[in-house]
């Protein structure tokens, strides 16, 4: 019987330690691996740096098209520009030009 009551004792006194540990062993656990822990935060920061690669990318495409667009309008249009938009659309050459043919780029 008192065998009983010392192992009671000793529960009780272990019970609130090992119940303590555990909850924060979880929230630690949650801290790291969560939704919003540590490795998901790196994760984000490592998608916003390719969303602002991604966006310069963009612009630049952007600003070579708006170029590109006003050099067409007719204030400042561009002869050579619009001859060679042309020939590219209607897939037509002159019969004293050689055309030599390349793949285009990828972007």
């Amino acid at each position: 019987m008192s065998s009983l009551r010392d192992i009671r004792r000793r529960v009780r006194q272990v019970a609130p330690q090992f119940l303590s540990a555990c909850v924060m062993l979880y929230f630690l656990y949650h801290a790291v691996q969560g939704d919003r822990g540590f490795l998901a935060w790196l994760r984000l920061t490592q998608d916003l740096e390719q969303a602002k690669l991604a966006a310069v990318e963009v612009g630049a495409q952007r600003e070579r098209l708006e170029k590109q667009v006003s050099r067409l309008q007719p204030e400042h249009l561009d002869p050579d520009l619009l001859d060679e938009r042309a020939r590219a659309l209607l897939n037509l050459g002159r019969r004293d030009e050689v055309v030599i043919v390349r793949p285009k780029r990828q972007d």
